[in-house]
């Protein structure tokens, strides 16, 4: 039988041009641009061509000490003294303004961290903009959301962010601080550090008071100055689990308040009685369409055992579909790989699982000749204990298991470090109660999977960090009850 081609799309590029990205960014401190005490940069890539995009200032600890200084200043001067009204006036302020720049966020995040345009364009920007909305509507209701409690701000809040959703963190993590009262600095991941600055050129715009909001870059040793600042009464990180270990040992004994939101190895459960089709898309959604650059998507998938023949060859027609390639190519699934380390990173743990004994499939598209790319790429006969089974691997690579019964695909799920997401495909509401009480998982999908709202938390169990963002319980970390 001939093989069948896939369709032919004409090209749908996206214009690079309302992205603006200027040649050189400062640091954002006290409201203001700074150059660097240093004097040094780095290069901001983009990953789909390997070109420079800009020069990104490096923050050393007397600029990491200027940024807190103004944030301790802004605290104490503006922002603690300000009436709560006023406050979610500032955050809807940032929220509209995120939504009259949408285009440019969109197209910017795209050329900076690889992700094809339509996830930056259709999620990653609306969602960020929906968090700012969200918590504008809690900075004046904070006796409703702690009843009989008094809530009061910490201060300075440290943040760091990852580069997989580089603006959507900055908005799970500035919006809350500001509500409750707090001032921020923030230190994004030095590979997609661009739609964080312009996100600093919004604040500017919406005239917050100096200083409530610093934006610092730097690599990890600008990030570690960040978190053992003496001034710093609060520290959210988003990141690898060997880093938030780090964090959590060099504060210990501090009275600063942490929140860790580290990796995941998510399990998504697939049962006999599952909507196959509809599955086999949820599948694509939380572990492709993403380059697998998502700390909760569905790297571990389990099937039961009677269907797992039909479902793998429904999965593998699927991925197969895919078009793997320009980022700003409207018709593209699966961008670039951020970076040429974490392409590396990848690769080895492809060749992990063939000297594992997995079966390997990747698909058969044509990869660009430049910029980072991996094809989607699944492994069966995979063995609970194999590697690519229980570590984090960040890209585009599914290990596929089987199961008999409910008890055994529950202990399977629960074997593993991580507890932050996971995903139930059946038509047994009784089933879904029963797996999502007894999965160590902080986010659970039921016949769906990577769905997002700023009104639910997300957050994880075990070596996938503690404290929760997003929704009501996203204010808790930036509060001290009385």
């Amino acid at each position: 039988m001939a093989k069948k081609k896939k369709w032919e799309y004409s090209p749908a590029p996206e214009s690079k041009q309302p992205a603006a990205i200027a040649g050189r960014y400062e640091l954002f401190i006290n409201g203001k641009w700074q150059k660097p005490s240093s004097g040094t940069y780095f290069n901001s890539i983009n990953p789909a061509t390997e070109e420079k995009l800009s020069e990104i200032a490096t923050a050393n600890e007397t600029d990491v000490n200027k940024a807190v200084q103004a944030a301790k200043q802004a605290y104490e001067k503006y922002w603690k003294k300000i009436s709560p009204t006023e406050r979610g006036k500032y955050i809807f302020r940032i929220a509209r303004i995120m939504q009259e720049r949408a285009r440019e966020l969109a197209v910017t995040e795209t050329l900076d961290g690889g992700k094809p345009i339509r996830e930056s364009r259709d999620f990653d920007i609306p969602t960020a903009a929906n968090h700012f909305f969200y918590y504008a509507g809690w900075a004046d209701k904070l006796d409703f959301a702690f009843p009989n409690k008094k809530a009061n701000s910490l201060g300075v809040a440290g943040q760091i962010t990852p580069w997989n959703f580089p603006l959507l963190m900055a908005a799970w993590k500035i919006a809350p601080a500001l509500a409750t009262g707090n001032t921020v600095v923030l230190k994004p991941a030095e590979t997609t550090s661009l739609t964080t600055l312009k996100l600093a050129e919004i604040i500017q715009e919406a005239e917050l008071p100096p200083g409530v909001v610093n934006i610092i870059t730097g690599d990890g040793q600008t990030g570690a100055w960040l978190t053992k600042h003496n001034d710093v009464n609060k520290i959210a990180f988003t990141g690898s689990t060997e880093v938030g270990k780090i964090i959590q040992r060099s504060l210990a004994g501090s009275q600063k308040k942490l929140t860790l939101e580290l990796g995941g190895k998510g399990a998504n459960i697939i049962f006999e009685d599952a909507p196959i089709d509809q599955a086999v898309e949820g599948v694509v959604n939380g572990i492709f369409f993403n380059q697998g650059h998502v700390c909760c998507a569905g790297s571990r998938l389990y099937v039961q055992e009677s269907i797992a023949k039909k479902f793998i060859q429904k999965l593998k027609d699927r991925i197969g579909t895919l078009l793997v390639g320009d980022p700003m190519d409207k018709n593209t699934d699966i961008g670039a790989i951020n970076s040429a380390q974490q392409l590396k990173t990848i690769q080895a743990y492809i060749k992990i699982g063939k000297a594992e004994g997995a079966t390997f499939f990747e698909t058969d598209c044509v990869l660009p000749k430049k910029g980072f790319f991996c094809r989607p790429t699944l492994f069966t006969n995979v063995a609970q204990s194999n590697r690519i089974a229980q570590e984090e691997i960040f890209g585009p690579v599914l290990s596929i298991l089987t199961f008999r019964t409910d008890d055994e695909v529950i202990e399977k799920a629960n074997n593993s470090p991580y507890g932050l997401s996971a995903g139930i495909w059946t038509d047994k509401g009784a089933r879904i109660f029963n797996l999502s009480k007894r999965i160590r998982a902080g986010v659970i999908w039921a016949n769906t999977y990577n769905l997002f709202d700023p009104t639910s938390p997300f957050g994880g169990y075990k070596e996938s960090g503690f404290g929760r963002e997003g929704g009501l319980q996203g204010l808790h970390p930036y509060v001290q009850l009385s």
